[in-house]
């Protein structure tokens, strides 16, 4: 039973309620001899209760019945949650127990949708039920509506449609299913939750299905209203299980045609050395497609597989389970090891005991569990090939034929990203279609294929084949990310062609994947300048993923509240950043973010605040120095210590320290003026390296030609502290030169060990521009040498570049943006392609390779002359070619002038008259 205190307010109270079978509210059941409850997210909730046969309320126990769990929050109104309704089903007892104790184990009201099944109808293909290029709602609303009809589960209710779900959200996808008869309404729901196209739950009776993502996942971790679960105060204890069992740095996929591809994660957590894996993928015959799904895997085994529980106590918690947070609310809670981190609720578990007392236990899922799911999910969607998150359907031009097959049907296009073995992104899309089994006249054909369709730019661009297949659906890449395309799909049957199905127009996804946070930077100050330190590393310990970029060094005033931080350094590596010029003694918070080559930046690092650190103690300062050498009259009496550095040789009278005056070793070299002591002065071997303070040589110390063949040890060796120098860090095998007029804008040559397996590269980079948007860089590799011009805060190109590598040569343009790319690229193959447009030009220089353009002639025209302007360098060779704008094409032209300032070509009349012409051509010079 609940304990309820006459008077006292209760923080927070269940209690369980009974119903009739798909009826009125029966009564309470407060006579319980305990209970537990489990709600899951997308799934079928439990209830175990047990209950006396002669207590208060056993009687609505005694028949089937439906038992409501709710809760209350501070003496308010009783709820009744999601997935809180469950069916008295299945119960068990012993005769010869006295005490008449039974048990109930009751599943949620989700657990009878299995009773209503997929019946066939009259328009089955193979035997399966067709839903083509529909939402999840009409889907789901069509198999309720038909049950129903039959007189199944007429006690349930929805609030979706064909068109939005239960929160009133355009669904946004569209899907191509074939459905088995007998297939159930539960089993459905749960296929498509875990396919990652809806979230669902009950409430009471009815069915919610909302867009994946949305209402079931209201982000909790962030804003004014953070739902914080703290240690000590909302939870009680926290388990962790963890396992490495499933972890893999290298994955061979083998795909169909003799394809195979090695993946490997050079970021994965593997102690004993690379770790292997194996994927057999039938159907997949591209190697991006091949190179995405096996990335997708050993994302998933990167590493240990952590599950989170973490038991709850409502007595204490500032945050109640279900009153402030729900399965599928992302909030704040101790992770792995403790660490405050954002998770997401899978499962909440309640219990109440027979004396009322209540705990729980909540199974939180971490950002790496949750992107593993989302993973399987693409992973799925691309070997299905059923689902499309939408695009807008244009017609291309149909090809004639005198008989062809009928026009594939339910088109869906499913776009993804992926990373080459370099780490850059590209495009790959997954397209589906319904089989064609009819030609056009409705009569009954077999096909022996289709081809996959691509036109770009769309509905201006050339059409081409991209890939043939037997089966109905099919994958291609390399794709450019965020180019447009539009895609089709032609049936075939010998020399017959169908149709082009209506295509869809889409943008090709770039890579969206953020990196890793960063490691928590170490931060000193020295010489009164900051140095942030980066170990190379992830926060979880781990090496950067392929295309990461750089770490950027943010810093705020954490004083100031409207600093939200700003970028003061970066590293492309493990290394050390130097940030000068900020004030003594005043807090500045350090921390790091990661961008990887697509411009994803990751989340922060752990913060750092330090101050920097003043060589004076500023105490002192304006009280007993005046200024930076002078001692104010009568501030230092004679019993009182003096500070290292105050006093001078010139403030020493002649003679007045003697020997027996000086304590051992109370000389130091910062006490001794430039210049007082000179070679005779000083003893044969009295100067030995235990009486050198670190630091006390520098190099304004030293004769010219002082160090002559010698070796010299330590981290740092620079030319001067500020101004027009260069500094060499051994740590970071780094060689900067700093120019006259800015501490920050320096140019770069370093080393860097690892970024290629087994092997060092080394880099020199310039400073950036005036306007700080670009710099200049060279990369040698063992197998790549690689120049270009950079934006200045990532390694993104922004200009000219030039890859000689050991397998392939590129030359070209980029400045981050697919249409304005050009480039020619070749390998080994002795192959090349271009990349680009040419340039359609109405003048050409003298000397210019190859001019190039397009126009029209209206009707009535007999010809055209092409005048290159200038007399060109040497001899031209024309080439061009005419479209007819006649419906029916009947004319004959050639070229009939060809020189060095222009060239024509000519055509007769077609069907006797001088129809409108198109006409394409460039020329090339000798």
């Amino acid at each position: 039973m609940q304990v309820i205190a006459p008077g006292q307010r209760q923080k927070y109270a269940l209690r369980l309620v009974a119903y009739a079978p798909n009826g009125d509210r029966l009564g309470a059941l407060p006579a319980h001899s305990g209970w537990e409850a489990a709600l899951p997210l997308n799934d079928v909730s439990s209830l175990r209760l047990t209950y006396c046969t002669t207590a208060r309320g056993a009687v609505f126990l005694a028949e089937p019945c439906e038992i409501a769990m709710e809760y209350a929050v501070f003496g308010g109104a009783w709820v009744e949650p999601p997935n809180a309704r469950f069916l008295r089903v299945k119960r068990s007892g012993d005769v010869t127990d006295q005490a008449r104790m039974r048990s109930y184990d009751c599943p949620g009201w989700a657990w009878m949708l299995k009773k209503l099944v997929l019946y066939p109808d009259l328009s089955m293909v193979d035997g399966k039920r067709q839903f083509t290029a529909t939402t999840p709602g009409d889907i789901l609303a069509t198999v309720i509506s038909e049950g129903q009809g039959r007189g199944t589960l007429t006690a349930l209710t929805w609030d979706f449609d064909a068109f939005a779900d239960s929160a009133g959200q355009p669904w946004g996808t569209e899907m191509s299913l074939d459905l088995e008869p007998g297939v159930d309404l539960l089993q459905l729901l749960i296929n498509l939750a875990e396919q990652g196209v809806i979230d669902w739950c009950m409430q009471g009776r009815e069915l919610k299905v909302y867009r994946e993502g949305t209402v079931l996942a209201t982000d909790r971790a962030t804003g004014p209203s953070q739902v914080d679960l703290r240690l000590g105060r909302d939870v009680i204890s926290a388990p962790d299980d963890a396992t490495l069992e499933d972890a893999a740095s290298a994955i061979l996929v083998v795909g169909e045609d003799g394809l195979r591809v090695e993946v490997t994660n050079a970021s994965a957590n593997t102690p004993w050395g690379r770790w292997e894996t194996y994927q057999s993928q039938g159907g997949v015959g591209d190697e991006g497609t091949a190179r995405l799904l096996g990335q997708n895997a050993l994302q998933r085994a990167s590493g240990e597989r952590v599950q989170l529980t973490r038991s709850l106590t409502p007595y204490e918690a500032r945050w109640l389970p279900l009153g402030h947070y729900a399965p599928g609310d992302y909030v704040i809670a101790p992770g792995d090891h403790g660490v405050m981190q954002r998770l997401r609720v899978r499962q909440i578990t309640l219990s109440c005991n027979e004396v009322g007392e209540i705990s729980g236990n909540a199974v939180l899922n971490d950002r790496f569990l949750e992107r593993d799911i989302k993973l399987a999910r693409r992973a799925a969607g691309i070997l299905a090939g059923g689902i499309s998150t939408g695009g807008s359907g244009t017609e291309p031009t149909p090809e004639d034929s005198d008989r062809e097959p009928a026009a594939p049907t339910g088109l869906l296009v499913s776009p993804s990203a992926y990373l080459d073995e370099e780490g850059y992104a590209h495009g790959q899309i997954t397209v589906s279609w319904q089989p064609v089994t009819t030609d056009v006249n409705g009569t009954s054909l077999t096909v022996d294929g289709y081809e996959l369709i691509g036109i770009t730019p769309p509905s201006t661009g050339a059409a081409r084949v991209l890939a043939r297949t037997s089966d109905t659906s099919v994958t291609y890449s390399p794709l450019e990310p965020k180019s447009r395309w539009q895609f089709g799909v032609v049936a075939i049957t010998g020399s017959a062609r169908s149709q082009i199905t209506a295509s869809a127009e889409f943008v090709i996804p770039d890579d969206e994947t953020p990196p890793p946070e960063p490691s928590t930077p170490v931060v000193d100050s020295r010489l009164g300048i900051f140095r942030i330190a980066w170990d190379g590393l992830t926060s979880a310990g781990t090496g950067m993923p392929a295309d990461f970029a750089r770490v950027l060094v943010m810093m705020k005033d954490p004083l100031d509240v409207d600093d939200e931080g700003r970028q003061v350094e970066w590293l492309e590596r493990a290394g050390t950043a130097v940030v000068p010029g900020q004030p003594y003694n005043a807090d500045r918070e350090f921390w790091l973010a990661a961008i990887d080559r697509s411009g994803n930046i990751s989340g922060e690092s752990a913060h750092v605040t330090a101050q920097a650190q003043p060589l004076v103690d500023t105490d002192i300062i304006g009280q007993v120095i005046d200024g930076a050498t002078a001692i104010i009259d009568g501030t230092i009496p004679a019993n009182a210590k003096i500070t290292a550095g105050t006093i001078t040789s010139g403030l020493i009278q002649a003679l007045a320290i003697q020997a027996g005056h000086i304590s051992a070793n109370a000389i130091t070299a910062d006490k001794i003026e430039a210049g007082a002591v000179t070679a005779a002065h000083i003893a044969a071997n009295a100067i030995t390296a235990d009486k050198i303070v670190a630091g006390g040589i520098t190099a304004e110390k030293l004769d010219a030609d002082a160090i002559n063949g010698k070796t010299i040890t330590g981290s740092v060796v620079r030319s001067s502290a500020t101004g027009r120098r260069f500094v060499l860090d051994s740590s970071t095998l780094d060689l900067r030169f700093y120019p006259g007029g800015s501490s920050t804008n320096y140019s770069r040559l370093y080393a860097v060990d690892g970024l290629y397996p087994g092997e060092t590269t080394t880099f020199i980079t310039s400073g950036t521009n005036q306007f700080s948007t670009a710099r200049a860089e060279l990369q040698v590799a063992a197998g790549l040498v690689r120049l270009g011009i950079r934006n200045a805060n990532n390694s993104n190109r922004r200009g000219g570049g030039l890859d000689i590598a050991e397998g392939y040569a590129m030359f070209g343009y980029s400045d981050g943006s697919p249409s304005t790319e050009t480039y020619i690229y070749t390998n080994s193959t002795g192959r090349f392609y271009l990349r680009g447009r040419v340039w359609d030009t109405n003048t050409a220089d003298p000397y210019d390779a190859v001019h190039a353009g397009s126009g029209t002639v209206p009707s009535g025209n007999g010809g055209v002359t092409i005048h290159y302007g200038p007399t060109m360098a040497s001899n031209m060779g024309p080439v061009a070619v005419i479209r007819d704008g006649a419906t029916t094409a009947n004319f004959y032209w050639c070229e009939d002038l060809s020189n060095q300032t222009d060239f024509s070509f000519a055509w007769s009349e077609g069907g006797g008259v001088f129809s409108g012409k198109g006409f394409y051509w460039w020329s090339h010079r000798h």
